[in-house]
């Protein structure tokens, strides 16, 4: 994306990214043809990468420092008065500030609490939402063109685990000394964070993930994590600055407490694939999200989601690469890929990946019909359930009671009269995790996997 300004923890400089977009925004300003008439006359690509001679350049600005200093601000303000724009000709709405003066005709910002802020981009970005929006067109139309879609990746638990060296268990401290020999590793997964004081296992397959989703996706990293570790983190995922550049966006980014949200992707929703472990920050875009299963390599890690079982650090074993999470996924990024950008299907700007991912979702238990027993409190609506909504979306009917077109019977205890039934007229019997298992893996799962207790549920 051309919108690639310098981060404000990123060492490299990108003034001449951000100063394209100045100048293009400077030569709206100018312009005397109407919105709709500049759109039917420019490429979208020229609103963001090839600005031409205007009233002022940008090129004035020798860098980006250039715009802190008072003479700046005063050569704005006089240039608003006389060859920019005149004095009744402030623009409104506005396009966007950096540090507090507008874009196109520097004024200074009102604090009225309007507009996005985009300091994963730059520290002092800030843009109004017509100029987002437009933004997000000129880009949709770029990627379709170069057959792309957004892919928003999370970080911890979904590509990779960390954890605090003061949380490593008696079991785990094997770790401590591999890590250190594995320093000169180029293809070590285990890191140790000295600054942090952390240890961090990178998912397995992860960079072969990475290379192949980078041909078809433009790829943002999205975290609750604070931005001191999101980059630390970046670096070990990308040392190069192929995948993500600048295009990281942490905690202090977010609009709404808790919630991740796509108001700060410029990236419209109809292109955009979500992959993250925890569903509910992403209240506003489930449709968009592939949630995965979380990655448990340590054992605070377990700790902290309640899970039981020893942690794959201390079984001193780990997920295959061939067919884990990530393989799995990339799996079913690459249908989707080829789904929407389906020349069949009919022109790309009306295709929306969300229905597509929809329609693979909906295929995987198509053909089951399913009834539940003993699985949430009786007096709980079934159709209110999670497992039960989960089924559905997976393509399965799901009813209250069994008759001879019932395939599966899902409980968590062989006793009942509904898990008998099942054995009597060979159909199967399985547990809710073989409905959890299918969801998160994409591909209907051998039912003898999941055999079910002769215990009785306590929630019965």
């Amino acid at each position: 994306m051309s919108l690639a300004a310098e981060s404000p923890l990123q060492s490299s400089s990108s003034s001449e990214d951000f100063a394209a977009l100045l100048d293009a925004e400077l030569e709206l300003a100018s312009s005397d043809t109407s919105p709709n008439e500049e759109e039917a006359e420019n490429d979208d690509e020229n609103d963001l990468q090839e600005p031409r001679t205007k009233r002022r350049k940008v090129e004035d600005f020798e860098s980006l420092e250039d715009l802190e200093t008072p003479t700046t601000v005063e050569t704005n303000q006089e240039h608003i008065g006389t060859s920019a724009v005149g004095k009744n000709d402030i623009c409104p709405p506005h396009p966007g500030f950096f540090k507090g003066l507008c874009m196109r005709c520097g004024q200074l910002e009102e604090d009225d609490g309007s507009g996005v802020a985009f300091g994963y981009i730059h520290k002092d970005l800030k843009l109004g939402t017509r100029e987002i929006e437009r933004l997000r067109g000129a880009d949709h139309k770029k990627l379709l063109r170069e057959k792309k879609l957004v892919l928003i990746l999370d970080l911890d638990h979904t590509l990779l685990n960390s954890t605090r060296l003061a949380d490593i268990s008696s079991e785990e401290e094997y770790l401590l000394r591999q890590v250190d020999s594995m320093k000169d590793d180029p293809d070590r997964s285990l890191f140790k964070l000295d600054s942090m004081h952390m240890l961090t296992k990178l998912r397995p397959f992860v960079h072969n993930f990475l290379k192949e989703a980078s041909s078809f996706f433009e790829m943002y990293v999205y975290t609750m994590a604070e931005r001191s570790y999101a980059m630390e983190i970046v670096k070990l995922l990308d040392p190069g600055k192929v995948y993500f550049d600048s295009k990281v966006i942490t905690q202090a980014d977010c609009t709404q407490r808790h919630q991740k949200g796509l108001d700060v992707v410029l990236g419209a929703e109809s292109i955009v694939v979500i992959l993250d472990d925890t569903e509910a920050v992403w209240h506003r875009h489930k449709e968009n999200l592939i949630q995965m299963e979380r990655y448990h390599f340590f054992a605070s890690s377990c700790r902290q989601f309640g899970f039981g079982a020893k942690s794959l650090s201390e079984l001193m074993k780990d997920e295959r690469e061939s067919d884990g999470a990530l393989a799995t996924v990339l799996n079913v990024l690459k249908r989707a890929h080829q789904m929407f950008f389906d020349p069949v299907v009919g022109p790309d700007t009306s295709r929306d990946v969300r229905q597509v991912l929809k329609g693979i979702r909906h295929e995987i238990l198509q053909g089951c019909k399913i009834v539940f027993s003993r699985v949430f409190p009786s007096k709980s609506p079934a159709q209110d359930q999670p497992i039960w909504k989960m089924a559905e979306r997976l393509g399965a009917t799901c009813c209250a009671e069994v008759d001879p077109s019932v395939t599966h019977v899902v409980s968590m205890d062989t006793g009942t009269q509904k898990s008998r039934w099942a054995l009597q007229n060979e159909k199967f019997l399985v547990s809710p995790y073989w409905i959890e298992a299918t969801n998160f893996l994409w591909q209907r799962q051998k039912e003898d996997d999941f055999p079910i207790s002769n215990l009785r549920s306590r929630n019965a």
